[in-house]
């Protein structure tokens, strides 16, 4: 016999679904679970009881958590209520006009160009900002550089072109990889279909496959699975055609390792288990043919960075137990703070999936110690609070108050 309190916990998933008009089909691509599940919960056959689906459910219709379950403790309002921190907005303008307008229309009125030299070491410390999440400097540093490099692409001499298009094609990568992390995901999607075009003008396709790449994790942020799949199924494929025609180089292999990681992230978003540890061994394999942490297009792969997105597959497909596990043999510190920052937030999310309040918080202070930014905008992370407050609920810490309110966890 159903209790009653899981069929009209049912019923009520039913009528804010019909309030919406969307179908079982809708609501349950939306929150990464079948038809058939969805189904039994509205007929109180499929309990919910973990935190982070009930969380899913109540963001997918569009509700606070306590619409769907009433003895959810009310969180506790700011004294004031502060504004979404959002330190891209200026280079978001980048993206909606021309950057070099005045030089289509006449390149003799640009006379002052940088050298190449300068340009390089200007694209590397703006990647050095976005893998530090720094991007209040990185905002004032992209708002030069791209219309300085629209500019140079277009007035340069032709032997210079190439790699003039490809630091253009590195800078619009290290745009889309901050707009993904800010969870601006169409402004990453534009910033990495920019980087491919102009990889395409430069010849070098390896700096098209690293865009691609871009642009998978742009459609992952969009919750565009399919496409995210195709996307980074294509680029492996064609790698490894032309690796075949070449030959093996460090720089493919961290291209074809990089994808396979993007892959398995888009299976363990879509709970397909199987899939997703798939792409994580052949991802594993790769790194072992590599042999070293490497940065090759700042993609920061090897065989550091496999274990630490392993953590991050782990919690998606919400085995705790193994995220931990492989988390707690992971030594980060020779990699970028941003890599730093998701190994600690993993690691938190991986706690709070276990109610372990404290081990949660500690992790998640670290991850905001390291990239405040990136806890802030991360929306798995703010569930995660969310789900910690709701097992606190009266005692919930100062320091976990704190952590939700900075993090607009409280609502």
């Amino acid at each position: 016999m159903i209790p009653e309190g899981r069929r009209a916990f049912g019923a009520r998933v039913a009528e804010l679904r019909a309030e919406r008009g969307l179908t079982q089909r809708e609501l349950a691509a939306e929150i990464g679970r079948t038809t058939s599940w969805l189904s039994q919960v509205e007929r109180g056959v499929q309990p919910v009881n973990r935190l982070d689906v009930l969380r899913l459910l109540a963001d997918a219709l569009g509700v606070a958590l306590h619409a769907l379950r009433p003895d959810a403790p009310r969180p506790v309002e700011p004294a004031e209520a502060a504004p979404e921190p959002n330190d891209l907005d200026q280079v978001r303008l980048l993206l909606s006009g021309h950057p070099a307008l005045e030089v289509v229309l006449d390149p003799r009125t640009w006379n002052t160009r940088p050298s190449l030299a300068d340009l390089r070491r200007a694209v590397d410390h703006a990647w050095s900002l976005a893998h530090g999440d720094r991007f209040s400097e990185l905002t004032a540093s992209l708002s030069s550089l791209i219309p300085t490099l629209e500019r140079v692409v277009r007035t340069v001499g032709e032997r210079e072109r190439p790699e003039a298009y490809s630091l253009l094609a590195r800078t619009y990568q290290a745009m889309s990889a901050a707009f993904a992390r800010q969870n601006e995901a169409d402004a990453a999607w534009v910033a990495a279909d920019r980087s491919i075009a102009a990889a395409e003008l430069s010849g070098r396709l390896p700096d098209v496959i690293a865009g691609t790449f871009r642009l998978a994790h742009a459609c992952v942020r969009l919750k565009r699975y399919d496409q995210a799949e195709h996307v980074a199924q294509s680029a492996v494929n064609a790698l490894g055609r032309h690796m075949d025609h070449v030959g093996v180089s460090p720089e493919m292999l961290s291209l074809l390792g990089s994808l396979h990681l993007a892959l398995a992230l888009v299976h363990a978003r879509c709970r397909s288990r199987a899939e997703a540890r798939r792409e994580m061994e052949l991802a594993r394999h790769v790194a072992a043919q590599l042999g070293e942490d490497r940065n090759d297009f700042n993609l920061e792969f090897g065989p550091t960075n496999v274990e630490i997105q392993a953590v991050s597959v782990a919690v998606d497909l919400g085995d705790a137990g193994e995220a931990l596990h492989v988390g707690g043999q992971v030594d980060a510190s020779g990699l970028s703070v941003e890599r730093r920052a998701r190994l600690a937030l993993d690691l938190g999310r991986a706690h709070a999936q276990l109610r372990n309040v404290e081990s949660a918080l500690r992790c998640f202070t670290e991850a905001e110690t390291l990239a405040p930014e990136m806890v802030r905008s991360h929306t798995a992370a703010r569930a995660a609070v969310r789900d910690l407050m709701l097992v606190a609920g009266r005692s919930a810490s100062p320091e976990l108050r704190a952590l939700a309110q900075r993090t607009d966890a409280m609502s």
